[in-house]
């Protein structure tokens, strides 16, 4: 799989602005400040495609993501604490609104800082994607922040913590792009797998 080029496609607000996906699309979710939008940009290969901020909290959009063979749709992201109860509430309803068309969602990547164990929230997610079928993979962000030998020991925790198999969490750098071979390959195995087996997949990524 490659990337020639990524455009940004528009964002939503509400449910009835969200696509209808004419591509495989694969959701990008994740706490606050779990490097969603540097994923992006460093699968596009750009610095800006998706904008960052040191702030925590501040993507509260769905925004999709054109990447020629796929779309990405980057979540809001969740558990922020310094986001009042309302905030908070309207972004689940945001995250189960887009949820509910399931069948657009063609995998899930689930963002969570390699250095940290997974949250109450994070584990919510997992249990959100399993019990509605829908398939996923961790993505293990900020992996320049430790040893080579590290990052293989906290992949090995993460997928523990979740009881997942390894396979299904990647460890990844935005900044140094350590693990962007490995994503687009998990990228473009989600994009020519039969449609009618993502189902079966999620089923089997927690026996792994």
């Amino acid at each position: 799989m490659q990337v020639k080029n990524a455009v940004f496609l528009t964002s939503a607000a509400r449910e009835e602005q969200f696509l209808r996906p004419a591509k495989p699309m694969i959701a990008v979710c994740g706490k606050s400040n779990a490097g969603k939008s540097t994923l992006i940009n460093m699968l596009a290969g750009r610095k800006n495609l998706a904008k960052t901020s040191a702030a925590p909290g501040r993507t509260r959009l769905v925004n999709y993501f054109d990447f020629g063979e796929f779309w990405l749709a980057a979540l809001p992201g969740y558990g922020y604490a310094a986001v009042s109860k309302a905030e908070q509430a309207k972004w689940a309803k945001t995250l189960e609104a887009f949820f509910a068309k399931k069948e657009d969602v063609r995998h899930v990547f689930l963002l969570s800082d390699i250095r940290r164990d997974p949250s109450a929230d994070d584990a919510q997610m997992v249990e959100f994607l399993v019990y509605h079928n829908i398939p996923f993979t961790v993505i293990a962000t900020k992996s320049d922040k430790l040893s080579r030998m590290k990052v293989k020991e906290r992949t090995r925790a993460i997928a523990l913590m979740f009881g997942l198999g390894t396979g299904n969490v990647i460890a990844v750098s935005g900044v140094t792009g350590d693990g962007k071979d490995a994503l687009l390959a998990r990228i473009g195995q989600i994009c020519t797998a039969p449609v009618q087996n993502v189902e079966e997949e999620a089923a089997a990524q927690t026996n792994v």
